[in-house]
């Protein structure tokens, strides 16, 4: 198993988490974005930059996501091609998208998508907070302790 971020936009408090299990574990971490990132010395930890334009980072993570491989990303229509995949995928608040939860995830995210096109406010995502990013934390490591990925170094 491999560990894929969508870098772009992932806050730098679940970037760091990530970096932590990346090195505890010995699980490949590869954070994929449009511009430079830096990432801590390390060999499990690795940084791929695509070219500008929509949807190349979510591409080239779908390209090279092989069965089983986990997708860190608040992106719903990226999660769910993960998924149709065989891969696993946890946004950085904490929720593991399933088979059973991305496809209604999906359909309210067009039809909030409609909303907002039409002109009506729909507000947005409050900003990342303590209990989400502990959240996300214990999402992470219940998963990977479920997959037998919490071998310590």
């Amino acid at each position: 198993m491999q560990i894929w971020v969508d870098a772009d936009a992932c806050p730098k408090a679940i970037k760091d988490i990530l970096f932590r299990v990346a090195v505890r574990t010995g699980i490949t971490t590869t954070l994929v974005a449009n511009q430079y990132l830096s990432t801590p010395p390390s060999r499990f930890i690795q940084f791929l930059q695509v070219k500008s334009g929509y949807d190349v980072a979510d591409n080239e993570i779908v390209n090279r996501l092989t069965m089983g491989d986990l997708v860190i990303t608040g992106d719903i229509p990226l999660a769910s091609q993960v998924i149709d995949k065989g891969g696993h995928a946890i946004n950085p608040r904490g929720e593991l998208y399933t088979p059973d939860n991305i496809k209604e995830r999906l359909n309210m995210r067009d039809f909030m998508d409609t909303l907002r096109s039409s002109g009506i406010d729909t507000g947005g995502f409050d900003a990342l907070n303590s209990r989400d990013i502990q959240a996300f934390a214990n999402q992470l490591d219940k998963f990977l302790t479920q997959q037998g990925g919490m071998k310590t170094r």
